[in-house]
């Protein structure tokens, strides 16, 4: 997307005049849409329980990033006003590609992940107090601003007063006279008009949407549910814009309100689509936006001021996640993940043009650099990207483990659904089992159900050696994560080549990928339970139990004896559907099978007439 707005801004006159500063306030609902599905996954509970790391690591990112770019922006000579001003704009980094990306990469339930959202949410409510700040910053106006301004102003009024805009000029009027006479109220005013508009927002979540969502639902029209999430995103927004609160900020405000609906999936569905197309228009807008012109006329400097700012912002980032305790791979991701400037520093840097708080000559320089900033961000996470897999298990993050007092037999990692059954039916055996895992809720679950079991990341070597590595005799790793899997079975292969290791894979791929690792015996976490359903299936079509069972049992033999055979023919570096001696052999084993079902069924059925046949006999 950024590639092709780059490309676009590049044809003459397509988007001339206004027309890019208006893609870019329509392309902004893209980011407003974003917070609002952000909001639906968080509950208040959960929101409230991320206090800390919103005042404190938010809060400390905003001010610590300010005074950095405003003491570097006074060595290089600018006024201090304005030094400070740019340090405001350039604290804030970019919701709508980060938030995006963490998505897109499945980062957002990290440790990091977890802390970048904080900052970024913190970001957005620190608008609010700088959009009220900057003004107290101004210049004062020369004689040729004021001249400027009327002609501007002039020109505004010319284009106004073409026909084709009546309708969108008078919307246009009512809101900027709602904006009036709230700017007008004394500060008390505007305070409870503020409170009672978010009162409003909170209130609506609560009581109005559920009335409304219940009677589309009893009409059975599908295109209603859209309309009215699309008017809940767009009306509130608009009513934050009224009151001068940021309208991201009051969609997500409402998304966490309406998290604990019973509609909440509903809204997501319909929302979603036109969230991905406005940020695919916002990111186009952003690559539109890039003055080649002013670029290329002082290249040099330019990018020299974008790389200082993305080090500048990554040194502040990497200090606060060191102080707030986080490490490895979670560190990085924080670091390199907000070092960029944001999308709302394109509204800040013109509202200060029009409150005359930068001078013009700098306000396209601050553009260009915001812009170059947000287009390296995805080599930024390309570099996290080549740093997570360098890194070894020592190197990341985990929670502080419990201390392990007792060994056994059995490690199992990973108690999630998967470990749990496994446990169970190894306990019951009689066998101790040393149960590992670094979901905090998860161990407490099982220890309020009388389970013995340990905080800690099974991927970390102290903590396996801790659990008896050296004389167990069975490694189950039942983790959620499938590299994580990988790392493990591929380190207790090192440390034990003779204990024996029981693998949870995802999928076939996994599958060969275990093997190579050094796994013994692998369980895709699905296969059993899909020949089961394959079986009932059998069953419900004509054939009787007892044939079921025989072919599930075939099919279970054959499937795994394939997998081996299909792993030595896997090459990880050559795409599984261009290796053509795998293609081949799958296709045989297929075939193989096919046979071999069809040839067990007819010894069966054979079986089936012969034993009836006896039977009546000896009748």
């Amino acid at each position: 997307y950024l590639a092709a707005g780059i490309a676009i801004g590049q044809i003459p006159g397509l988007l001339g005049g206004h027309a890019a500063e208006e893609l870019q306030h329509f392309a902004e609902f893209g980011v407003v849409m974003m917070l609002f599905l952000i909001g639906l996954e968080l509950e208040p509970r959960a929101l409230w329980d991320m206090r800390q790391k919103l005042v404190g690591l938010g809060g400390l990112q905003v001010v610590l990033t300010t005074a950095a770019v405003m003491l570097g922006a006074m060595a290089l000579g600018v006024y201090w006003t304005v030094a400070l001003a740019i340090g405001l704009v350039l604290a804030l980094s970019s919701t709508a590609i980060v938030l995006q990306t963490l998505s897109e990469k499945g980062l957002m339930q990290t440790g990091g992940g977890r802390s970048t959202f904080s900052v970024l949410l913190t970001q957005d409510i620190a608008v609010i107090p700088m959009l009220a700040l900057l003004p107290l910053l101004a210049l004062p106006k020369t004689p040729d601003m004021i001249l400027g301004e009327t002609l501007q102003r002039l020109s505004e009024t010319g284009e106004h007063g073409d026909d084709h805009g009546a309708g969108h000029n008078d919307a246009e009027a009512a809101a900027e006279a709602a904006q009036s006479f709230i700017e007008s109220l004394p500060g008390w005013g505007v305070t409870l008009v503020t409170i009672a508009a978010v009162g409003a927002i909170i209130l609506f979540g609560i009581y109005g949407t559920r009335p409304i969502f219940r009677f589309i639902h009893t009409t059975r029209m599908r295109e209603m549910y859209t309309a009215f999430a699309l008017l809940i995103v767009v009306g509130i927004a608009f009513l934050m814009h009224l009151v001068g609160l940021s309208p991201a900020l009051g969609a997500f405000l409402a998304g966490v309100v309406l998290a604990s609906s019973e509609f909440r999936h509903e809204l997501e569905s319909d929302i979603a689509p036109f969230k991905g197309l406005l940020l695919g228009l916002f990111f186009i807008a952003v690559g539109a936006s890039i003055n080649f012109t002013v670029l290329f006329a002082d290249f040099f400097q330019i990018m020299g001021l974008a790389l200082a700012l993305i080090l500048i912002k990554g040194v502040v980032l990497y200090g606060l996640g060191r102080v707030f305790g986080l490490s490895g791979r979670n560190l990085w991701l924080f670091t390199l993940g907000l070092a960029q400037a944001g999308e709302f520093g394109f509204v800040l840097i013109n509202f200060s043009g029009q409150h005359n708080v930068i001078p013009p000559e700098l306000r396209g320089t601050l553009l260009l650099v915001v812009a170059i900033t947000m287009l390296i961000t995805p080599l930024l996470f390309i570099l996290y990207d080549w740093l997570s897999n360098r890194m070894t298990p020592e190197d990341t993050d985990s929670p502080v483990a419990d201390e392990i007092d007792h060994t056994g037999p059995v490690i199992i990692a990973g108690i999630g659904r998967f470990g749990q059954v496994v446990n169970r039916m190894v306990r019951s055996s009689g066998f101790r089992t040393v149960v590992l895992d670094h979901d905090l809720e998860a161990i407490q679950r099982m220890r309020r159900f009388g389970i013995k079991a340990f905080l800690g990341d099974p991927g970390r070597p102290e903590l396996l050696h801790a659990a008896g590595l050296k004389d167990a005799r069975v490694l189950v790793a039942a983790l959620d994560d499938a590299e994580a899997t990988l790392r493990l079975v591929a380190f207790a292969r090192r440390e034990r080549p003779d204990l024996h290791i029981v693998a949870r894979a995802r999928d076939r791929t996994h599958v060969f990928r275990l093997y190579q690792a050094g796994a013994n015996d692998i369980v895709r976490e699905l296969f059993d339970s899909s020949i089961r359903a394959g079986r009932y299936v059998l069953e419900n079509v004509g054939l009787s139990e007892f044939e079921a069972a025989e072919l599930q049992k075939t099919f279970y033999h054959h499937d795994r004896r394939s997998v081996r055979e299909l792993a030595a023919l896997w090459d990880p570096s050559i795409p599984t559907t261009e290796n053509g001696g795998y293609i081949h052999r799958a296709m045989e084993l297929e075939e193989e099978l096919q046979t071999m079902l069809l040839s067990q069924l007819e010894e069966d059925v054979a079986e089936t007439i012969e034993g009836t046949a006896a039977d009546r006999k000896q009748a």
